[in-house]
């Protein structure tokens, strides 16, 4: 019998950092060998800087290799329809309506928001109405629903077992389709800790869901109806590359990059994306302003670092460019082994919420969360808002940052985090292991395992 090839789709930039960067293609590939496929379903000019790092040998899938431009006028008006249909009752409207009934999001959802899970516009025509959204879900998955077919030809040609690293972006659902209609054996990875609970509708008939805590493993449960025995637990594989320790010497070595001296403490300034925080801009000017009038440039360098996804970085972190004992870095999706030694040794995280602050706390960073929209109308709070979410619960009652509600506060907050760095240890530590489990440098290991037991 031929062995099953086993497709890895990577969907995003977010888990291909996590696929190749913890380790967990390298360990599929060493296992797998030449039955291992890699396939990218967005943009190819996104995609080079770990198409590069595909092992030697494993067969290399692009999103036009799946996706021609170029089609049968037949195919072409049934792509149209389908992408129109999409639009009314397909993933967008199913999201919305998810977060809507649950809960998730509700305060910060707004009609024509940039962020499109929250832009509240996309609910679509019909009524809210749980039969009508059950019949909406049926149809998005549908086994009979449209599919390119390039990408048909070539899974009804290998009949892989198909890996799924983000089982809940809109272009993982072709693949979610065709595994139902050819019979594939699939397994989907849910990305990020969030993603449970307002990133989506998540289909529950896969073979196999990987997630990092037990939170996730209730969400799927209680929101979105997956069998319990299906969901294997695994940790977080990027705590796998923080659980490598990094010597002080490395740590020196990168600030001494960007030009800090590397014998004072560094305050590192995590940015969200201007979806999130759109007035974070006018924070960070007056950040700069105090560090260089207040005498606090004396104690202390900043370091900034731009959100992956931050396209408007350069406007956004204009003051603290060209000053002494000021840095920022290039937004980046590929430097996380920079990131670890960085939160390894610096002196205090400043953030608003998101992934980065659960990072500093995993890595035991004393860290001050920005609560508040510097310079921002009366009326908005999209700082406030973004750690109501349901996801974000255990973090909010931690009490393992600082929390800051004004610019003193946060200016308090990183006195508090340089004077007394070991005050929130212990806090620090509770909320990493009901987080993300386990810290011990094998949850990639757990990962490539869960899939295995799946693989035919």
């Amino acid at each position: 019998m031929t062995p099953t090839p086993v497709w890895l789709v990577v969907a995003d930039r977010l888990t291909a950092r996590t696929f190749f960067d913890c380790g967990i293609v390298d360990r599929l590939h060493a296992r797998l060998g030449d039955r291992l496929r890699v396939a990218f379903i967005f943009r190819r000019e996104d995609a080079q800087e770990w198409s590069a790092r595909v092992p030697d040998g494993v067969p290399l899938v692009h999103v036009g290799d799946l996706y021609p431009a170029s089609v049968a006028p037949v195919e072409r008006v049934r792509r149209r329809l389908d992408r129109w249909l999409d639009e009314r009752i397909g993933y967008y409207p199913l999201a919305i309506r998810l977060s809507l009934r649950h809960g998730f999001h509700r305060e910060r959802m707004r009609p024509g928001h940039r962020n499109q899970l929250l832009d509240s516009s996309r609910v679509g025509p019909l009524p809210v109405r749980p039969r009508i959204e059950s019949a909406m879900r049926r149809w998005h998955f549908s086994p009979r629903r449209f599919v390119a077919s390039a990408l048909r030809r070539r899974l009804e040609a290998e009949r892989p077992a198909i890996v799924l690293s983000n089982l809940q972006m809109q272009s993982a659902t072709p693949f979610l389709v065709l595994g139902q209609r050819l019979g594939l054996r699939t397994i989907g990875y849910v990305a990020s800790w969030d993603h449970t609970v307002g990133k989506g509708v998540i289909w529950n008939g896969l073979a196999r869901y990987i997630v990092q805590n037990d939170r996730m493993r209730d969400d799927l449960v209680g929101y979105h109806d997956v069998d319990r025995d299906r969901i294997v637990v695994t940790g977080w594989p990027q705590t796998d590359v923080f659980h490598r320790r990094r010597p002080r010497e490395a740590y020196d070595e990168v600030l001494r990059r960007y030009g800090l001296d590397a014998a004072r403490p560094v305050a590192m300034v995590m940015g969200n994306t201007p979806t999130n925080m759109p007035y974070e801009g006018a924070f960070f000017a007056r950040l700069v302003e105090w560090w260089s009038s207040s005498g606090a440039s004396e104690r202390f360098s900043l370091l900034f670092r731009p959100h992956p996804r931050d396209d408007e970085w350069r406007e956004r972190f204009a003051p603290a460019f060209d000053r002494p004992g000021v840095a920022v870095q290039e937004p980046s999706h590929t430097d996380i082994d920079v990131l670890a030694t960085l939160l390894q040794h610096v002196d205090v995280v400043v953030t608003n919420a998101g992934t980065v602050l659960l990072d500093a706390l995993v890595n035991d960073r004393p860290s001050v969360c920005v609560l508040y929209d510097e310079g921002a109308p009366a009326g908005e709070s999209w700082a406030e808002k973004s750690v109501i979410g349901e996801h974000y619960a255990d973090v909010a009652s931690s009490r393992a940052f600082h929390e800051a509600r004004s610019f003193d506060e946060v200016v308090a907050g990183i006195e508090r985090c340089l004077d007394a760095p070991d005050e929130l240890a212990a806090e620090r530590r509770a909320v990493t292991a009901i987080v993300v489990g386990a810290v011990d440098g094998h949850s990639a290991d757990r990962v490539v395992d869960a899939i295995l037991e799946e693989v035919p």
